[in-house]
């Protein structure tokens, strides 16, 4: 059994710290939101009063944050990890942020002699829960095997992809594809509709044509034709639209520094942005179907 320090409790690092607990491990868990922790506590976690008592005697931090200024910070500052942590702790920041801060975190955490691996992470709130997530492990080989030991009992595939953030290069990749792939799953849906197709038969056809994606077969913006879907739910979020709208703005600024053209990506910005200026921005972001359908506030 080993200590770990979590911080970070949310929709995702809540279920992931409880399948730590459920492998065997100690684990220390930190959040800003008193919520957040007391569903954590449920699950077995014990609660923590801040950074520094989270980390004391952690075999390893793993932190699951919102965006790159909550990493820095978490890691920087007189009461952060990097000023508390033993340097014998492995670091693992599981986060979806930006190349910068991720380049940041590996400089300063190395200066001050710790292992450090960007991980982020795909398969979304459902993935968390099932401990079938995909990580995607950035840094030293090292370090990375190291962190691949503490990070089986969440995952369904554990990929390295190289130097240090190149886990967050490919999430911020892959995350690009995701959205573009829901917003043609979204027209394309609408559209069968409109042309007299079942939605069902419809479904059936693109599943198993070209036409078939994660996003169909997990998001499908029409209600009752796949269990998973928000859109059965009235678009109770499993991956809101605010955050959506972030990881594509990741991809956007990635792809500028890199003097990379994505318009379709601008493009499907745009959308999600139009859904949080409608108020919509805690809403699933497979709601962007109802911009296509002209059903928004309707």
């Amino acid at each position: 059994m080993s200590v770990i320090a979590w911080i970070g409790l949310g929709n995702m690092g809540g279920p992931m710290s409880a399948n730590m607990v459920a492998a065997g491990h100690e684990v220390r868990g930190f959040d800003v939101n008193p919520d957040a922790v007391a569903t954590a506590v449920a699950a077995g976690v014990t609660a923590a009063a801040g950074i520094r008592e989270a980390v004391a005697g952690a075999d390893v931090v793993f932190t699951m944050l919102p965006k790159g200024e909550h990493a820095r910070a978490v890691y920087f500052g007189d009461d952060g990890v990097l000023a508390t942590a033993d340097t014998g702790t492995l670091l693992v920041d599981s986060s979806t942020i930006d190349i910068e801060t991720a380049q940041t975190l590996h400089d300063a955490a190395a200066a001050a002699g710790f292992r450090f691996v960007d991980a982020p992470v795909s398969g979304g709130m459902s993935g968390a829960t099932a401990g079938t997530l995909t990580f995607m492990i950035g840094g030293d080989a090292d370090a990375v095997s190291d962190a691949t030991t503490f990070i089986e009992p969440m995952a369904a595939n554990i990929i390295p992809t190289g130097g240090a953030t190149t886990g967050q290069a490919a999430k911020i990749c892959n995350n690009l594809m995701l959205f573009i792939n829901l917003a043609a799953t979204a027209e394309g849906a609408v559209l069968a509709e409109r042309l007299g197709l079942d939605k069902q038969v419809f479904w059936d056809i693109a599943s198993v044509s070209s036409g078939d994606s994660w996003a169909l077969r997990t998001w499908y913006p029409i209600k009752d034709v796949v269990a998973t879907a928000a859109s059965n739910r009235d678009f109770a979020p499993t991956f809101t639209a605010t955050l959506a709208s972030k990881d594509i703005g990741l991809a956007i600024a990635a792809a500028r520094a890199t003097e990379t053209p994505l318009e379709i990506g601008e493009h499907v910005a745009e959308l999600f942005q139009r859904l949080i200026d409608e108020g919509e921005g805690g809403k699933d972001c497979s709601m962007i179907v109802k911009l296509v359908d002209g059903s928004l506030h309707a």
